[in-house]
């Protein structure tokens, strides 16, 4: 009967790593709102996901808010809950797979033999370039957006270094960087001039969210008026402030297109 209890318990119980989006309660999915709904626990980055999103749990949900607790903390509260047969939401910001320290959860219960599932989620970016009502990929301006950050405690490995990416000149995205938007701006403008456009978008999809528009000239000393030093997303690239761009294949009324063919005559 033991072994048969233990084998119910793997089949039954799983941990959902969520996303939760930027902030704001109606940007997560329908799968993610009915899972935070019917998990008995409900692990969140206390710090990154606002309380307003965790506003329908069960009334008898147990609630952990891990921005205090170290790894092997969060991976107890789950064993805990596995041997109980309890459903875990594990509640991300954003999407878990962008700057999520995901990875080290999941191997963890790799080891541990117990399931998980990963629910996507809105990212920062998408959020910002929709309050910013602009697309990051513009023909003949730019097709490609690098997602990237700038180097901390976390070094970055070779070749992946801020400078060696802006010899592109993509729409660069930078996650984890405000507080050194000095040293990014001195790093990025040989490749993209001082009057590229860059946006600093600070919690979007939150209350007291803000998006500042400027110049890589002009930048830093917006940023420092407004005190931002963390939660904020920086973009940088010519889609924000295009002179001209082409217009798309996809809605050219000369050509066909797999996605909208051409009409047949007669």
């Amino acid at each position: 009967m033991g072994l048969y209890a233990t084998w119910l318990r793997k089949e039954i119980m799983s941990v959902y790593f969520i996303g939760a989006g930027p902030g704001d309660p109606e940007l997560i999915t329908l799968k993610a709102h009915r899972l935070i709904q019917r998990c008995p626990v409900i692990l969140y980055a206390g710090s990154l996901v606002p309380e307003p999103i965790l506003a329908n749990a069960r009334d008898d949900a147990l609630i952990i808010d891990t921005a205090p607790l170290h790894l092997e903390q969060i991976i107890a509260f789950i064993e805990d809950a596995y041997h109980a047969g309890k459903d875990v939401a594990r509640v991300h910001s954003g999407d878990p797979s962008i700057y999520g320290a995901t990875g080290e959860q999941m191997r963890c219960l790799d080891q541990l033999k117990i399931d998980y599932e990963v629910i996507p989620g809105v990212t920062a970016a998408s959020a910002s370039a929709a309050r910013l009502k602009r697309e990051l990929t513009l023909p003949n301006i730019s097709q490609t957006v690098i997602y990237t950050r700038y180097a901390g405690k976390t070094a970055m490995p070779e070749g992946e270094d801020l400078a060696s990416l802006a010899q592109h000149k993509a729409t660069l995205v930078i996650h984890l960087g405000v507080s050194r938007i000095h040293k990014i701006v001195d790093e990025l403008v040989p490749h993209y001039g001082w009057h590229c456009p860059v946006a600093v978008c600070y919690k979007i999809g939150w209350e007291d969210e803000l998006k500042i528009e400027a110049t890589l000239e002009t930048i830093t000393a917006k940023v420092r008026e407004h005190k931002i030093t963390r939660t904020a997303l920086i973009i940088v690239g010519a889609v924000l402030n295009p002179d001209d761009f082409d217009r798309s294949y996809l809605y050219d009324a000369n050509q066909a297109n797999i996605f909208r063919p051409r009409k047949r005559k007669g």
